[in-house]
């Protein structure tokens, strides 16, 4: 392992900038971003900003993410002649808008291929999976700061360490940044080094079968170059077996002989956060950081924004426990209720649960009813389903409801019902030291913020 700790103290020595080349003359660039409060597309902005460019965009809507870009002095319009157009994956080809800069050759990129450019200047360590991403994530790049390595991170959620922010500024050669399968995103990236969770039938939407799901992966995988390295959930089976494959592979499995000591030094509960931190040790190991070093980051990780954020509430005066999460596949689902059944072994748990996008839950709606029904929550209320601009089918959102769902979930502890309605019943029936769990990937936060 010296010889690659030796290349990345090298690679340290030099903080890769971008600029504008015109006329032979480098330039900083004027940066426009079409859905700017995008939880990637905002983090790809920040680090334009941090660069010294120009930077410039707009969104449907007003967000606590578009307010804080405001805050670090982002503008907010649309600029008559930018260098650079960047749009979120949810912006379609026919958009008004980036129609007029492409009808005006000016040089336009969807998140993934501006982030793709960016990977390859740096050392990058791409975390993929359907699950466990920012977590992942974040505890890498945790760890890389703890062993001084100063990494740059774009990742999907907010951390406490950025100071509330999904982004994060470093002077050394590498880029930390969660990759998205969607849309199949991630072929996009040129990684030195690939993180995979875990593989399961998500985004069906756009992959239509779990197969062209596994496929993706593999595509992706066998980007890595040769001196590359993939490290993966052996515990996983779906994860794609690579043969004759030229890069080096370091799996993690549940069952190795650190699963004890991290159980115990982690503050985030559920087996599946001891899972993303045997990734990050094995990424660290990779790169000859001492464990002592990780064991002690991985140790004062306190969580990020909506991964099993646990803050004190009140209702109506009473004293409660309030959790919000962002789970909203099955399997996410199931691992933030498990955690929250042993961490609260003695409370009484009320979960509110907002279903993610119509499409998800047509295609996944058995996986969701047996979920529910493996539940070992006390109460579940299951409410409206949040609508995903530009991915929803007409005809499926009227075939798949949250009603239709908890009438084949069949359970006395699982009801329906509308959100404005929600607030006034947690008020008048939850008790001192009970526990409320607010979880989803929509707008539902902003209920629990009310407590």
């Amino acid at each position: 392992m010296l010889d690659v700790h030796v290349r990345l103290r090298v690679l340290y020595m030099s903080e890769p900038c971008f600029f504008y080349k015109k006329n032979d003359k480098l330039e900083y660039m004027k940066v426009y971003f079409i859905g700017i409060g995008g939880i990637g597309v905002s983090a790809l902005a920040q680090y334009y900003l941090a660069k010294g460019h120009e930077v410039s965009g707009s969104d449907l809507v007003a967000s606590e993410i578009t307010e804080a870009l405001k805050q670090k002095g982002v503008i907010f319009g649309v600029p008559e002649h930018p260098d650079l157009v960047v749009y979120s994956p949810a912006v379609k080809k026919d958009n008004p808008e980036l129609k007029k800069f492409l009808d005006a050759k000016i040089k336009c990129q969807s998140y993934p291929e501006a982030l793709g450019d960016l990977t390859k200047e740096y050392f990058t360590i791409a975390v993929s999976g359907a699950h466990g991403k920012s977590t992942t994530t974040a505890m890498i790049a945790l760890i890389l700061m703890a062993a001084g390595l100063d990494p740059t991170v774009i990742v999907g959620t907010k951390l406490e360490e950025f100071g509330g922010s999904n982004f994060r500024a470093g002077k050394g050669r590498f880029l930390v940044i969660e990759a998205c399968e969607y849309d199949s995103s991630f072929l996009n990236y040129s990684p030195k080094i690939i993180v995979v969770t875990n593989v399961d039938k998500e985004h069906l939407d756009y992959f239509k079968t779990f197969e062209n799901v596994k496929k993706a992966f593999a595509d992706f995988i066998v980007r890595l170059p040769a001196d590359g390295f993939l490290v993966f959930n052996k515990d996983n089976k779906h994860i794609p077996k690579i043969k004759n494959s030229k890069f080096k592979s370091a799996d993690y499995s549940l069952k190795q002989k650190e699963f004890i000591k991290i159980k115990r030094l982690l503050q985030v509960p559920g087996q599946h956060n001891i899972s993303n931190a045997l990734a990050a040790l094995q990424v660290a190991r990779i790169m000859s950081i001492p464990d002592i070093i990780s064991f002690k980051a991985l140790s004062e990780f306190h969580g990020t924004w909506r991964r099993f954020e646990i803050k004190q509430g009140k209702a109506n005066g009473k004293e409660i426990t309030v959790v919000s999460d962002y789970a909203h596949h099955p399997s996410e689902i199931l691992a933030t209720l498990k955690a929250a059944r042993e961490k609260f072994s003695e409370e009484k748990i009320l979960c509110v649960f907002q279903p993610h996008q119509h499409q998800r839950t047509f295609y996944l709606f058995n996986d969701f009813v047996k979920t529910f029904r493996k539940s070992k929550i006390d109460q579940i209320i299951i409410t409206d389903i949040y609508d995903v601009a530009g991915r929803e089918i007409k005809t499926i959102n009227e075939e798949v409801s949250s009603e239709k769902l908890v009438k084949k979930i069949n359970r006395k502890n699982v009801v329906y019902m509308p959100l404005d309605k929600i607030e006034e019943l947690i008020k008048a029936n939850i008790k001192d030291g009970e526990v409320l769990i607010i979880m989803g990937a929509g707008d539902i936060y902003k209920l629990g913020d009310k407590f």
